[in-house]
């Protein structure tokens, strides 16, 4: 689970890309067939989102069931080869992700929000927040394993689609008659979901402990369970912050670069308003430039912020890298 992200917009619209958006929309509609695409849509499987309606569509939608975002242009090819598998296997699903198809260009605020850098991308919100994501476009087997990693996430946050019962990341029946139509949702074993759903509404009207004391009970009955670990990290951070007097933690990194635990501060800041690569790569130039306990401590410190994040997120894999490189 990544750190929290505020998903108000706010801003300028561009109302010309906005127009030719609309237009292609309609475009489409006039010249869709009755294809399973088409049945997905108008069943609510596969929607549009605009800058305006995403907390709306998505964040909102995200507590109860998994919304995949597929970000997009007209313009880019490989989200034209993206796209469709991505429909298909959201009708397939039936109900166990809903798909939220943005159009980059004629929703700048959103693209900014997500930190859209190159597409097609993929991102998937659970329970209010980014779970995972994916740039360029994966073949089927690939989206399906994907698919099926987020569905376990869900589980875990005590999201539970109502798909039926369906296909293993192989596009093989789970259920072996052959009847399947849609995704598991995961291992009943994945974890609690009464206590996940109980740190997550804990989390979002602010009671720290609560959560904390719910992340807990999971790893008490569940050691190394990775959402409660990244739960906890999470919460780690929101009070480490926001003890901190900000502008002096800034000054004080500024006059003691080679101090790992002032450098460590404004990298809890900097991680806490969305700027990630910058606080892995403050913490890696600290490494670099310090030894013995100095080093030490910057490292742990490196190390317990991945724990914030999925193993698989991009940043995280691309830190340990560097990291590793800085230390064999």
């Amino acid at each position: 689970m990544k750190q929290p992200r505020d998903f108000t917009l706010s801003g300028a619209i561009d109302l010309g890309a906005r127009q030719a958006a609309a237009q292609r929309r309609q475009r489409a509609a006039e010249q869709a067939s009755a294809s399973g695409a088409e049945s997905g849509a108008q069943s609510g499987l596969i929607i549009d989102v605009t800058d305006e309606t995403f907390n709306t569509d998505v964040v909102a939608r995200s507590r109860t069931v998994p919304v995949v975002l597929d970000l997009w242009a007209d313009w880019c090819d490989p989200c034209k080869q993206l796209g469709p598998i991505l429909e298909k296997l959201a009708v397939e699903a039936n109900g166990g992700f809903v798909l939220a198809k943005v159009d980059v260009d004629a929703n700048p605020q959103l693209s900014a929000a997500l930190q859209v850098q190159s597409i097609p991308m993929v991102v998937a919100i659970v329970a209010g927040q980014v779970a995972d994501g994916f740039l360029g476009a994966l073949p089927e087997a690939n989206v399906r394993e994907w698919l099926a990693q987020v569905m376990q996430i869900a589980e875990q946050l005590g999201v539970r689609s109502g798909a039926p019962a369906g296909l293993s990341p192989e596009g093989q029946d789970a259920s072996g008659d052959g009847q399947g139509s849609g995704y598991q949702a995961g291992p009943a074993d994945f974890g609690p979901g009464a206590i996940f759903a109980e740190a997550q509404d804990a989390m979002a009207r602010g009671d720290l402990d609560a959560a904390a004391a719910a992340f807990e009970k999971v790893l008490d009955a569940s050691p190394g369970d990775p959402v409660a670990t990244m739960g906890l990290g999470q919460i780690g951070l929101i009070r480490r912050v926001e003890s901190y007097d900000q502008a002096a933690a800034r000054r004080d990194a500024d006059a003691r670069p080679n101090n790992a635990q002032a450098q460590a501060k404004v990298a809890d800041i900097e991680l806490a308003t969305g700027q990630i690569e910058v606080a892995f790569q403050r913490l890696l130039d600290t490494i670099k430039r310090t030894s013995d306990e100095e080093r030490e401590m910057a490292r742990k410190h490196l190390v317990s912020l991945f724990e914030i994040f999925p193993p698989k997120d991009a940043r995280v894999a691309k830190a340990r890298s560097a990291l590793s490189s800085l230390l064999f």
